[in-house]
């Protein structure tokens, strides 16, 4: 009889925390995990009203989990909790809980692992100079998810679930979201087909995951403007596929390309359209712009490409900035040509591009103080980080 995949054991029973108080900033109301009796089950609102309540006698001097938050990069980082929610297929999920973080059990034949079927997601965490922990945008997130279940043939959670999770995960991981301007908390929900298939069909059941780790930059370049390398053999999507999507699947398959090009040096890969070779569609996991006598570009989202939530964000921001932006067809020769270029992602933020090679030929970009994207990064990661006044209401706090 094969196994039914389940949670890892350790990870499903009743998890207890114990508050702490902070020596630096107390108007944080961060808290260390350990050993108090309490349902994280129950909302994250609940959490903090524990918190609230704990006794002097429980609490000690320690802020934040013990972290060089001055050298994150972008890698793992176990933190203390996770969610997880489960549904059969053609039901729909229900309750959620948090449990501590852990490995999780599969069997051999889940779907996830045979044929590919699941979904992530990227959103992140910051902490405001008032203490005050903010998500950007989650339910776009949400409807991203959906739609890619949707097109995967999986349940998906709705977008009030996905949210509570996101904010629940976020709140018992509070002491991993990094101070003020030292990086932020990485979300990383999960949708999988955990149930067990041998012939090729949807799974049966269905987990919904929520993790998260403290990152600093995405490009070990930091900051500084990056390098890439346009790719003409391999191609990231086709038409008619999941390219849309964020299906797991989409990723793997532009390692090669990526391993190749940062062995000569490059950042990433650049990729073109699978049927002229000729037309812009994403950096391996970022979309990317340019900027010529003043009107900015980005590639046509039509089923190949990703709709960033970064990029829709950019796209906004810069037209009340007075700018125009145009979603088309960008060529090879429109980027060479470009007096600007930029990436966007949950991830990159916004990375500034020094220069493309193509043919060999390396064409270098405007980058600094100056440029158009320091000036959209700016907007974005003030509104992202509470620095200015949220008009769009796009920040959620979670309370």
């Amino acid at each position: 009889m094969v196994a039914r995949p389940v949670l890892h054991p350790s990870s499903v029973v009743c998890t207890m925390i114990k508050f702490v108080r902070s020596s630096y900033m107390p108007q944080c109301g961060l808290f260390q995990l350990v050993s108090r009796s309490f349902f994280t089950s129950q909302p994250a609102s609940t959490l903090q009203s524990a918190y609230e309540a704990a006794s002097d006698s429980d609490r000690n001097d320690d802020e934040y989990a013990n972290v060089n938050w001055d050298e994150l990069g972008f890698r793992f980082m176990p933190t203390d909790y996770m969610y997880s929610m489960k549904c059969s297929l053609g039901d729909e999920f229900s309750q959620g809980k948090l449990n501590r973080y852990g490995n999780i059990e599969l069997s051999p034949s889940a779907g996830v692992l045979n044929y590919g079927q699941g979904l992530f997601e990227g959103l992140k965490a910051h902490r405001s100079k008032g203490c005050d922990l903010l998500l950007f945008r989650p339910e776009e997130n949400a409807r991203r998810m959906q739609i890619g279940a949707e097109r995967l043939c999986m349940p998906s959670p709705s977008v009030d679930q996905f949210v509570h999770a996101v904010k629940q995960t976020v709140l018992a991981n509070k002491r991993w979201v990094p101070p003020p301007g030292k990086g932020s908390l990485y979300v990383r929900p999960l949708l999988l087909g955990s149930g067990t298939v041998l012939g090729l069909a949807p799974a049966p059941e269905y987990v919904f995951l929520v993790y998260a780790a403290p990152v600093g930059n995405y490009f070990k370049e930091g900051l500084s403007p990056i390098n890439l390398l346009v790719e003409e053999e391999s191609h990231r999507a086709t038409p008619g596929g999941t390219g849309g999507v964020k299906t797991i699947a989409n990723y793997a398959p532009v390692l090669k390309a990526q391993i190749q090009a940062k062995k000569k040096g490059f950042t990433d890969v650049l990729f073109l359209d699978s049927v002229n070779n000729k037309y812009l569609e994403e950096v391996s996991s970022c979309n990317i712009f340019l900027l010529k006598d003043g009107v900015i570009s980005t590639p046509l989202t039509h089923g190949t490409i990703l709709e960033g939530i970064t990029r829709a964000s950019i796209i906004e921001i810069a037209r009340d900035l007075g700018y125009q932006v145009e979603e088309r067809l960008v060529s090879v020769e429109d980027v060479i040509d470009a007096d600007e270029v930029f990436c966007t992602g949950t991830a990159v933020v916004v990375a500034p591009v020094n220069s493309i090679t193509y043919k060999g030929q390396r064409y270098h970009y405007n980058v600094g103080a100056a440029a158009v994207s320091t000036m959209l990064y700016n907007s974005l990661t003030s509104i992202q980080m509470g620095l200015v006044e949220d008009k769009k209401g796009w920040t959620v706090h979670i309370e």
